[in-house]
């Protein structure tokens, strides 16, 4: 395949093995906060986009939803290399974009000016860029655009939808949050519960409670970073996972877990909320980023100032 048709090396940073490097890739909307600029594209067009942008490349862009994720990811990398220099199994970050390469310059210099650590930044003209993720090796992907969201699922790449909004930047250690059903598992359940009600999935669940549940959107992105996690012990560890699930614990969590221990991924904590608002828990755990389907639960954890990926 192609390769998109500029792409801009970050020369500031080490370049990763993309055969062994867990790959992320985020749109600018992601990681920065375009809102202004993306009015302005649609109120007035490219052109005038690329002329402001032009004119504005010294200015910093300010953070946007998956930035402290992205910088919790790095410090991720840096505990990684402190007790293996040698370590090829890194996280690495490239930005994928629709801009034109003129007036992508402010995009690099705001990762400059941050100090993130972007590898390359990929300007793609095409309608659809999410052609190019495979390419890239990209195990997550992380847009504010549903439809490369929705076209990146489709392509068998972890994705998920990012809506801007205020973020507090959380300390270190990186803390990812994953939903159940539709999310980590496959939605077999949810569809049990939508067509007979809780007593019907309940009943199903119990029936199958030998059998792993069906793999998720998410699953893979989240086989990755377990495996990572596995270079350290639990105490040293600078990753942590959860699973906060609508499920309840009683009737519903024993299958969730025996899933788990049958893929290998090792969860930190996980809540079974039977049905409870997840925002207070989330709070409480303050994530760089909370994986749900559901837009409810999106909504309860950006009030709390959660930043928050909706898988569609």
């Amino acid at each position: 395949m192609a390769e998109p048709e500029s792409t801009v090396i970050n020369t500031n940073v080490k370049q990763k093995d993309p055969s062994t490097a867990l790959v992320i890739a985020v749109t600018t909307r992601a990681i920065f906060n375009l809102e202004e600029e993306h009015k302005l594209y649609l109120e007035k067009g490219k052109e005038e986009y690329t002329r402001h942008q032009q004119a504005n490349q010294d200015k910093p862009l300010p953070p946007g939803t998956a930035f402290a994720f992205i910088q919790a990811v790095q410090y991720v990398n840096k505990k990684i290399l402190e007790s293996n220099p040698a370590e090829r199994e890194l996280f690495d970050i490239l930005v994928l974009s629709n801009n034109s390469p003129e007036s992508g310059v402010r995009i690099i210099n705001s990762a400059k000016h941050y100090g993130l650590e972007i590898s390359k930044f990929c300007f793609v003209s095409d309608e659809d860029s999410t052609q190019y993720l495979k390419s890239h090796g990209v195990k997550l992907f992380l847009s504010a655009d549903r439809t490369d969201v929705c076209n990146a699922l489709r392509r068998g790449v972890s994705a998920a939808l990012v809506f801007q909004q205020e973020v507090q930047a959380p300390s270190t250690p990186l803390r990812v949050v994953f939903d159940g059903d539709a999310v980590l598992f496959s939605d077999e359940t949810d569809q049990i519960f939508q067509e007979q009600g809780l007593e019907g999935a309940v009943q199903y669940e119990r029936a199958m409670e030998a059998v792993p549940i069906g793999e998720g959107p998410l699953k893979a992105f989240a086989m990755h970073l377990g495996k990572m996690r596995k270079k350290f012990g639990q105490e040293q560890s600078p990753i942590r996972t959860y699973l906060v699930t609508a499920r309840g614990g009683r009737d519903m969590g024993i299958r969730a877990i025996k899933t788990l221990r049958e893929w290998g991924l090792p969860i930190d904590e996980a809540f079974f909320m039977d049905g409870a608002p997840k925002g207070p828990i989330l709070a409480q755990i303050q994530p760089h980023i909370f994986f749900d389907d559901g837009l409810h639960n999106i909504q309860g954890a950006q009030n709390v100032g959660v930043p928050s990926a909706w898988v569609p």
